[in-house]
């Protein structure tokens, strides 16, 4: 029996802790979306929260390009997808590719850094989603050339990850059974001690 949207957003919510911000744990990467646009003042919200994720020397290096179904910036990234990421991220209402600018403004040097902060911008911008009732999935499934060529970006910006944001939609709705079991299992990650270390391999003790 396929569990319904509700039911999964229930399960994948992961296990409240104490003092981390509860939309943390809420957070999680759907792939079927309803058939529901995104208000623009919803959209330039969850901008905004990007707008003041930290940066080195505070460059801001990222760039969004974003698109919704019916404009030409949504088909440019949407053709660049795989096949794989096309047959789901199509019912997604909003496209978004981030991008980050590979030199300092103020002298030209590299910014070694520059991929790390439109992470850290993305970020933001996925819990800010989250807060208000959206989903997104980060896809790094696509053609990187075929998207800096049709969408005319720059040479010193590095590309990093396609958004596709919305709202969540009926697991049962996505095209197949794999994905549909894809969507509904649960969430798995790994300890603090796998990835926490007081020296290299060697796990800090946290409590």
């Amino acid at each position: 029996m396929t569990l319904s949207a509700s039911e999964v957003d229930n399960l994948k919510h992961a296990p409240a802790v104490d003092g981390v911000l509860p939309i943390v744990h809420q957070r999680w990467s759907p792939r079927s979306f309803a058939d529901r646009e995104v208000s623009p003042a919803d959209l330039a919200k969850v901008f905004e929260a990007a707008r003041w994720a930290a940066s080195s020397s505070n460059e801001q290096p990222w760039r969004f390009l974003v698109g919704d179904h019916n404009s030409l910036t949504y088909k440019k990234i949407f053709d660049s997808l795989v096949p794989f990421n096309q047959a789901w991220a199509v019912h997604a209402p909003v496209l978004i590719l981030g991008v980050a600018k590979t030199k300092f403004s103020h002298n030209d040097g590299p910014n070694r850094v520059a991929l790390y902060d439109l992470g850290a911008a993305s970020s933001y911008l996925t819990l800010q989603a989250a807060a208000l009732g959206l989903s997104t999935h980060q896809m790094a499934g696509f053609d990187q050339d075929a998207a800096r060529k049709s969408l005319e970006i720059p040479e010193n910006y590095a590309i990093g990850a396609v958004i596709a944001l919305g709202y969540q939609g009926e697991p049962g709705a996505l095209a197949n059974e794999k994905l549909v079991a894809q969507e509904s299992a649960p969430r798995q990650r790994k300890p603090l001690s796998e990835f926490v270390f007081s020296s290299w391999d060697t796990p800090a003790h946290l409590a």
